[in-house]
C-alpha cells in the first residue's frame, strides 16, 4: 500500500493538517515511541501526516577538539548526535524514516518561510534518502481547514529550492563564524589564564553588542548640563489653567528670574487664537515586529515571550503565521468571512458587524513579505481555553484588525498665544471629535482630552503664579527589549525570525542584564577586545553585506558557494589576527571575567570590618546562598547575613535609606523587581518577612 507523506513542521500542525483533509471525520491518531502521526484518506489517496519538532538535522564540525581552529569542514548531521538536550529527537528521524519506506508522494508542509522550507528539506534529505526532487510544497498563512485543504490540492510544484538555499547558507555562514570565532576567544582565555571560560561572539551578536556599548558609553560619559524652565499659571474666567513658555529650556538663572519678574502678576495679552481639525488614520496591521512592540509596551512581554504566545495561536488557527514581515492585507484572505467569524464571537460582534456595513478597505502599512500577508485572526473561534497571556495577545491582534478597516479619527488641537511685553506663552488644547478607529482599538490606544477656555483674540489674562525651576538635561536613555529589537530592524542586523533570540542570547552569555539593558563588565570586555583587534567582527556592514547575499540567493543572482568563499577568507584573516595576539587578547577576555563575576557577586565593602568585600556566596554544603565577607577566610571577620533562597539576586551598589547598610535587588517570576536591605536587624525587614 502507498500513500502521500506530509511533513509538518511541529506536532499540533500535523494534527491540523490531517483534520483538515481527512474526506471523512477524524483522521486515525497513531504514536510510536511517543511520536504521533496520523492516518487519512482525500479523494481516495491516502495520506500519513507526521511532523519534525523544529530542526532535526544541523551543522557539525568534523573534528571534536574543544579549542581547534580555523574549522572550515562540516557536515549536515542529525542533531541529537552532536547536542545533549536534542536526544529525543531520535525517536522522530527513526518514526519518520520508518513511514517514508512505503510513501510514493512527498510534501513538505512546514511553516513557508526560510526555516520551515530548510526543516522540511533536511528531512526528505537525510531522513527520508534525498527524495527532494520528487517532492512537493504546500504553501499557507493560516492552519484553517479551506486553505490547508486548498494548499494540499494545489501545492507548489516543486520544493522552494531558492529559500532552501539561502536557509542552508544562513545556517552554515552563522556556524562558521560563531564556532571558530568562540573557539578563538576560548582558547585565548585558556592560554592566558589555564581555565575554561564559555565565551562566544558571532556576526549578529557582535553589531548588536556595539550597539549597546556605545549607548551605554554615551551615558556614561554624559555630563548633565542645567537649565531652567518656567511654572506658570493663569487666571481665565476665575479659573486657574496652565501655560506654557516658549522656550523650553532657558539656558541661565538670570535669564529665567527676569523673565518671572517682568510677568509675574502682570496682564498678558491673548493675540492668536486658532483651531485645527485633523483626521488621523488608523495604524497599519502587525508585522512580527509591529506586534513586539506594542505586546511590550502593553504588557510587558519580551519579544521572544510574544513570538512563543503568538506561535501557539498560529497553531490553534486563531491567527495568521506570525513571523511575518508584511503589513499588507490582501483581499485574498476574504475579509468579509474572517469579519463575519468575528462577528460570531460575543466580545467583538458589535465592532465587527458595525465594519462589515461599510467599506472594506484596510489601512496598510509600506512593508512587505513575499512569503506571507500581515498578521491577522483568522474569525474561528478557539477550541480550548486561552491562558491569560494568550488571550491578551489574541485580543490585541483582533481589535488591531478591526482598527485597520475603521474610519479616521477626527480631531481638533487648539493653540492661544499670550504675549506679555516681549515674552511669548502658549496654552494648547484637544479634543476627539469622532473616535472612529480608536473606538475599536480600545483599550489598546487612549488619547486625553485637554479641555481649552474659550479665548479670543486681544483678550487679558492675569500671570497668578510663575516660578523657575533648575533642572538638568537627561543622558540618552537606555534600550529595552523592544527598542533595541527596533533598532536591529532599522540597521538591518538579522532576520525578523532572529532578532528576539539574539536579545536572549546576549543576555544568557552575560554581556547584557535587565529590561533596561545594561551592559555587563564581561560585555564591555568583548566588544573593548574586537574593537582594537577586528572591528569588522562588531560591523554592521558586514551584517548587512550577508543579509543582502541571503536575498541574492534567494532571487537566483548569487549562490551558495560564493557566500561561503567570502566567509572563509574574511574568516581566515580574521583568526589569524587573534591567534597572532592570543595571550593578550586571553589576558583582557579573563579580566573582562573576573569584573563580571565581581559585578556580580560583590555587594560593597563590610561595614564590620570596612577592609573586607562583601561577596554572595553559595554554601558547598547546604547550597544555600548568603552574604560573606571576604576576609572570612583570614579569620579577621565574620560578618555575613542570609539572603532570599529563590529569585535572581544580585547586588544594587545602594545603600539602604532606612539604616544605610548595602542593598540587593531580588527578582521573581511574576513580580516587580525590589530592593532587600542585607541588614536582619533593619526596620525593613518587617516588608521582607511579609514577601516569604
Amino acid at each position: 500500500m502507498t500513500y502521500t507523506l506530509i511533513i509538518a513542521e511541529k506536532p499540533d500542525a500535523a494534527a491540523r493538517i490531517a483534520e483538515a483533509l481527512n474526506d471523512k471525520g477524524r483522521p486515525a491518531k497513531h504514536a510510536r515511541n511517543g511520536v504521533p502521526y496520523y492516518i487519512g484518506s482525500r479523494k481516495g489517496k491516502e495520506f500519513v501526516a507526521c511532523s519534525s519538532i523544529g530542526h532535526l538535522y544541523t551543522v557539525a564540525a568534523e573534528d571534536a577538539g574543544r579549542f581547534h581552529y580555523p574549522v572550515f569542514s562540516f557536515n549536515w548531521v542529525p542533531k541529537f548526535t552532536v547536542e545533549r538536550n536534542s536526544k529525543y529527537q531520535r525517536a522522530w528521524i527513526e518514526i519518520i524514516q520508518d513511514l517514508g519506506k512505503e510513501a510514493d508522494d512527498f510534501i513538505n508542509a512546514c511553516d513557508y518561510d526560510v526555516e520551515g522550507s530548510l526543516i522540511g528539506f533536511s528531512i526528505l534529505k537525510y531522513a527520508l534518502g534525498d527524495v527532494t526532487r520528487k517532492s512537493k510544497r504546500m504553501k499557507y498563512s493560516t492552519l484553517t481547514k479551506d486553505e490547508l485543504a486548498h494548499s494540499y490540492d494545489n501545492p507548489l510544484p516543486t520544493l522552494d529550492f531558492s529559500l532552501i538555499e539561502a536557509g542552508k547558507t544562513r545556517h552554515e555562514v552563522d556556524w562558521l563564524y560563531g564556532i571558530n570565532l568562540s573557539r578563538a576567544m576560548m582558547k585565548a582565555a585558556y592560554t592566558a589564564s589555564d581555565k575554561y571560560s564559555a565565551l562566544s561572539i558571532g556576526r549578529i551578536q557582535g553589531p548588536t553588542l556595539k550597539a549597546l556599548a556605545e549607548r551605554e558609553r554615551e551615558i556614561n560619559n554624559f555630563v548633565p548640563i542645567p537649565y531652567w524652565s518656567l511654572k506658570c499659571a493663569v487666571e481665565i474666567d476665575g479659573k486657574t489653567f496652565s501655560v506654557r513658555y516658549d522656550k523650553e529650556k532657558i539656558d541661565t538663572r538670570d535669564e529665567a528670574q527676569r523673565i518671572v519678574n517682568a510677568c509675574n502678576g502682570k496682564e498678558g495679552l491673548v493675540d492668536l487664537v486658532e483651531a485645527k481639525k485633523y483626521y488621523e488614520k488608523p495604524p497599519p496591521p502587525f508585522d512580527v515586529g509591529g506586534l513586539q512592540a506594542e505586546a511590550y509596551r502593553l504588557f510587558g512581554y519580551f519579544p521572544s515571550r510574544t513570538v512563543a504566545l503568538a506561535e501557539r495561536l498560529y497553531l490553534e488557527a486563531l491567527i495568521s503565521y506570525p513571523r511575518t514581515g508584511s503589513q499588507k492585507l490582501p483581499p485574498s484572505i476574504g475579509y468579509r468571512n474572517i469579519l463575519m467569524g468575528l462577528g460570531g464571537l460575543v466580545e467583538y460582534s458589535d465592532l465587527a458587524n458595525e465594519i462589515l456595513s461599510g467599506r472594506l478597505i484596510p489601512n496598510e502599512g509600506t512593508k512587505t513579505d513575499p512569503a506571507h500577508p500581515a498578521i491577522y485572526p483568522t474569525g474561528n473561534p478557539s477550541r480550548r481555553r486561552l491562558s491569560t497571556e494568550e488571550h491578551r495577545l489574541y485580543d490585541l491582534i483582533v481589535k488591531r484588525f478591526l482598527a485597520v478597516f475603521s474610519t479616521p479619527s477626527h480631531k481638533e488641537r487648539t493653540r492661544a498665544r499670550i504675549s506679555c511685553g516681549e515674552f511669548i506663552f502658549s496654552m494648547e488644547g484637544f479634543r476627539i471629535l469622532e473616535e472612529g478607529w480608536m473606538r475599536s482599538y480600545m483599550p489598546y490606544t487612549s488619547a486625553k482630552e485637554v479641555p481649552m477656555p474659550a479665548l479670543t483674540e486681544g483678550q487679558r489674562i492675569i500671570f497668578l503664579d510663575l516660578s523657575a525651576h533648575k533642572k538638568f538635561v537627561q543622558p540618552p536613555s537606555r534600550y529595552n527589549p523592544s527598542s533595541l529589537l527596533k533598532l536591529m530592524e532599522e540597521q538591518n542586523i538579522g532576520t525578523k525570525a532572529t532578532r528576539a533570540d539574539i536579545i536572549e542570547t546576549l543576555m544568557e552569555r552575560g554581556y547584557i542584564r535587565d529590561e533596561r539593558i545594561t551592559m555587563t563588565e564581561l560585555g564591555f570586555g568583548v566588544v573593548d577586545t574586537f574593537e582594537e583587534m577586528c572591528q569588522d567582527i562588531l560591523s554592521v556592514d558586514l551584517t548587512r553585506k550577508l543579509e543582502k547575499d541571503m536575498e541574492l540567493i534567494e532571487e537566483e543572482k548569487k549562490t551558495r558557494e560564493e557566500v561561503l568563499i567570502e566567509a572563509v577568507s574574511f574568516l581566515r584573516r580574521t583568526l589569524a589576527t587573534i591567534r597572532t595576539d592570543e595571550r593578550r587578547i586571553g589576558a583582557r577576555l579573563t579580566e573582562a571575567k573576573r569584573r563580571a563575576w565581581l559585578d556580580k557577586v560583590a555587594v560593597s565593602s563590610c561595614p564590620s570590618c570596612r577592609t573586607g568585600k562583601l561577596l554572595m556566596i553559595r554554601s558547598r554544603s547546604t547550597g544555600k546562598v548568603f552574604i560573606g565577607c571576604s576576609n572570612y577566610q583570614s579569620g579577621t571577620c565574620s560578618f555575613s547575613a542570609p539572603l532570599p533562597q529563590h529569585g535572581i539576586i544580585r547586588p544594587s551598589h545602594r545603600l539602604c535609606h532606612t539604616c544605610g547598610y548595602p542593598t540587593v535587588i531580588v527578582r521573581r517570576k511574576k513580580s516587580k523587581p525590589w530592593s532587600l536591605c542585607i541588614n536582619i536587624h533593619c526596620p525593613s525587614k518587617e516588608k521582607w518577612g511579609k514577601r516569604q
